[in-house]
């Protein structure tokens, strides 16, 4: 079965550098809680160039949401900032950091 969180964010590592972040530096940490374990993704741009791993540190937004929540994100089928809007998923830290990792989203 697949996992479209992971899916999503294994297609991040894959791209490398993305132009839409050209000119662009920042970090976002999220976390999606799956029943009682969470699972934790930093994924940093900087001029475009694209790093994901599983380290979890300080980050300029953090994202908690559900995983059926993310997972609807991953697949394309929710907006990340309408759900944080909604209450759905919180953030916290710089928000435009999330607008523009809003861009990665299908």
């Amino acid at each position: 079965m697949s996992d479209p969180t992971a899916d999503f964010f294994e297609s991040l590592k894959q791209r490398g550098h993305e132009p839409l972040l050209a000119r662009k530096k920042g970090s976002v940490r999220i976390e999606v809680a799956n029943g009682g374990t969470i699972e934790r993704w930093l994924v940093e741009y900087d001029d475009g160039v694209i790093s994901v791993s599983k380290r979890n540190r300080v980050a300029d937004t953090t994202v908690r949401a559900d995983k059926k929540v993310f997972d609807q994100i991953a697949l394309g089928e929710t907006n990340a900032m309408a759900a944080v809007l909604r209450g759905a998923v919180a953030a916290e830290g710089d928000l435009n950091v999330l607008i523009l990792f809003q861009r990665l989203l299908p």
